[in-house]
């Protein structure tokens, strides 16, 4: 059998093997659940909070990763992966089968939307309203956490420039 028979055969029967971009997921799910952004940075240490300080990270990663055509079924990789984590965290918050599909939709449009605004934002340089309406949903967590969470928006940024996709893609963004 070739690997795309097995890669089918394992999913019809429940076999998994860990995707090649998982230690890339778990840098970014470790990022944003760094106690910094929600102390400092105040955003609501909350599971909307959480889901859109891992959906701004995973943003970044995604915008850095698009620079590098060879990158992007890595992309893809890394995007059903963030599929797969919200539709098991929502599962474990007792949503049932029916109504998972919708949640996780809009998670993806979420996430799409978030990936617009973050680029419009970083290329006009004026970050602070896009992460006002995506990290903060409209609420005004004061000027201080505004100017901390934009100052390490740029710093994860510029951090993901300087290093080339193979060691992004092997998990380091620190």
């Amino acid at each position: 059998m070739n690997g795309v028979e097995m890669g089918l055969i394992d999913r019809l029967f429940g076999a998994s093997r860990p995707a090649a971009t998982a230690p890339l997921y778990t840098a970014i799910l470790a990022e944003g659940r760094a106690p910094h952004w929600y102390l400092a940075g105040a955003v609501p240490d909350t599971m909307d909070g959480r889901f859109d300080m891992i959906a701004a990270i995973l943003a970044l990663v995604l915008l850095r990763l698009e620079d590098d055509p060879a990158s992007a079924a890595a992309s893809a990789e890394l995007t059903e992966q963030f599929i797969e984590d919200m539709d098991g965290q929502l599962r474990e918050s007792g949503i049932g089968d029916v109504g998972i599909g919708k949640y996780v939709g809009q998670m993806m449009s979420m996430l799409g939307g978030r990936l617009g605004a973050y680029r419009a934002a970083l290329a006009s340089g004026e970050l602070a309203p896009a992460l006002r309406r995506n990290l903060y949903r409209g609420t005004d967590p004061g000027d201080q956490a505004i100017a901390y969470a934009a100052g390490q928006v740029l710093a994860l940024r510029d951090r993901l420039a300087e290093l080339d996709s193979a060691t992004i893609l092997a998990g380091t963004i620190r």
